[in-house]
């Protein structure tokens, strides 16, 4: 968590910070216990439950930007090169790890890591231009099974909306714009932004048009989920999908999409000071630092 601290400042991380940690953590253990009763022995469930816990504190644990194209453009990631990053350093962890450990065996095992390098890998999302949407690649590879580890991840790192709801939602979507917008960041913590039309009405637009974007694809992606969420889910053992379905994911309904379509402005024509009290930035700017226990 030290090292992440240093890449959430380094980096000027808004969404992948500890808050986000937090969030997954949580969101991973809750259908780990769903699905638990349908895995292994007991034994074998509490060893699974503490690799995952330590894949949900680490999957973002290096963020890796392609160089901006300007000032005024927003920042881009390559699919899969901050997961192939974030599994490389968290092996130099192990292994050190290991180094130090004075039992007779490994501490990690060789499975044991390469249950780690699926469930990060099968986070990396991938984008469909006709959902204009985000979704996991790893979970649709015909013929090769995805461990349960693996599609428990993946699904708690972009589960916020049918776990926890679309203010919950919009938040990621507001601290993910910042975080890719460092110029707009910037003048929301010199507290320029709301009044940014009077002042520089071209970077306003530029600016509006980067907020459109985000508040349209927070509905197509909401949309995507929508669709794609319970095929996902039905990659896990049948027995635990009534859980699932009904009780962790019970927000993932199509009322919960015509809210959000209701309620986010997607116009061609919506002002820009819609568009940024509708991100709720003055509440949002800046990391925020939660408490991650990681010995429990």
């Amino acid at each position: 968590m030290q090292t992440f601290d240093q890449e959430i400042v380094e980096k000027q991380l808004c969404h992948h910070t500890r808050e986000h940690v937090a969030a997954v953590r949580q969101r991973a253990r809750r259908m780990f216990e769903a699905v638990r009763p349908y895995l292994q022995s007991s034994g074998e469930s509490d060893r699974l439950a503490l690799l995952l816990d330590l894949c949900a504190t680490a999957h973002d644990l290096v963020q890796v930007f392609t160089p901006q194209i300007g000032p005024h453009k927003a920042r881009q990631r390559e699919p899969g090169i901050s997961e192939a990053a974030t599994i490389e350093r968290l092996f130099q962890l192990i292994e050190s790890e290991n180094r130090q450990n004075s039992l007779s065996t490994d501490q990690f095992t060789s499975a044991d890591r390469e249950l780690v390098r699926e469930a990060i890998m099968a986070t990396v999302c991938a984008y469909d231009s006709t959902e204009d949407a985000v979704y996991q690649p790893a979970l649709y590879q015909p013929g090769k099974p995805v461990s349960p580890i693996a599609r428990i991840l993946a699904l708690a790192d972009i589960g916020s909306l049918g776990m926890e709801g679309i203010d919950a939602y919009n938040r990621e979507g507001s601290l993910l714009f910042l975080e890719e917008n460092p110029d707009a960041r910037a003048l929301q913590e010199k507290g320029e932004l709301s009044n940014l039309a009077d002042a520089n009405a071209e970077l306003a637009e530029n600016i509006r048009q980067r907020l459109l974007r985000r508040a349209r694809f927070q509905v197509s992606f909401a949309r995507s989920r929508l669709k794609r969420g319970p095929e996902e889910l039905r990659g896990l053992p049948s027995a635990a999908l009534p859980a699932l379905t009904d009780d962790l994911f019970a927000r993932l309904t199509p009322e919960t999409l015509r809210e959000l379509e209701s309620t986010t402005p997607v116009g061609e024509a919506v002002p820009f000071e819609v568009l940024v009290n509708f991100f709720r930035f003055d509440q949002n700017v800046g990391p925020q630092i939660v408490s991650v226990d990681i010995s429990q």
